[in-house]
């Protein structure tokens, strides 16, 4: 049984009053959930208010779930409109935000770094962080995000098309030119590293 269905399962069960069936998607999924949210609040408190009010929007809207695209996909919509109705509302609150900017620390900028002769590899491991972070943000929001579901999310072609509302070739287009830019920024970086040395 694939993951989809497993959690198809667990949603039917939800959908005919299983309480115990949603404890087990909160569980299986609370750290993603809590993942999207650092990107759009740093607190602490402020992330785990959001992934709370995802689940409870989630257990509520679970009527609604018929199942054509991934438990997760339908999940992770819910979250990030969450997370972006949170920080609209605490605008004036002075919390710190970081939108669309998601966990460096989970993006390896492709297999182009783990190449030893490439110049890029003579950065501090900071400064590629640094890079790619900035390259991510300069990233029009089309490819950020495709970019971002692909790498840091994980999901399938299918999924982030279903979550972008395009085709899946027009996802791989989006992903093939970020990575062709955040390795063009690396590759710049790397060089200019190389000739102060």
């Amino acid at each position: 049984m694939s993951e989809q269905d497993a959690d198809l399962q667990l949603v039917r069960l939800v959908q005919r009053g299983n309480r115990q069936a949603f404890n087990f998607l909160v569980k299986k999924y609370q750290y993603k959930v809590a993942g999207i949210a650092q990107r759009f609040a740093s607190n602490p408190a402020d992330v785990q208010d959001i992934a709370q009010e995802s689940f409870i929007k989630a257990y509520k809207a679970m009527e609604s779930f018929r199942g054509e695209s991934a438990f997760y996909t339908w999940l992770y919509r819910i979250t990030v409109n969450t997370a972006k109705n949170f920080v609209v509302k605490n605008a004036g609150r002075g919390i710190s935000v970081d939108v669309d900017t998601p966990d460096i620390e989970a993006y390896d900028g492709s297999e182009r770094l783990h190449q030893r002769d490439n110049p890029e590899n003579i950065l501090e491991s900071t400064d590629v962080k640094r890079v790619i972070k900035e390259a991510l943000q300069a990233l029009p929001d089309d490819l950020r995000q495709a970019i971002t579901l692909r790498e840091i999310d994980d999901m399938s072609y299918d999924e982030i098309a279903d979550v972008m509302g395009c085709p899946v070739g027009t996802v791989k287009s989006r992903i093939s030119r970020a990575r062709e830019i955040i390795n063009r920024k690396l590759t710049d970086a790397g060089e200019r590293l190389k000739g102060n040395a």
